[in-house]
């Protein structure tokens, strides 16, 4: 199984941005993002201490819901 990180790389640089590709290209940019994990809680985790935006965990756990099925 990839990494979440692997799967939201597929929606990032967009022309026009969306909320998901927001949180793609922040997350590309941030270096302490972790990178290999396929864990929700330690996703879920580090986007709490460092959320880019208002809603990025509500982003998260959309495209969460589309990456585990």
């Amino acid at each position: 199984m990839r990494s979440f990180y692997e799967f939201l790389m597929t929606y990032r640089g967009k022309k026009h941005p969306d909320d998901q590709s927001r949180l793609a290209d922040w997350a590309f940019r941030d270096h302490n993002f972790p990178k290999h994990s396929s864990d929700y809680h330690e996703i879920s985790n580090y986007l709490e201490w460092n959320s880019p935006f208002s809603n990025a965990l509500k982003i998260f756990d959309e495209l969460w819901d589309i990456y585990s099925f």
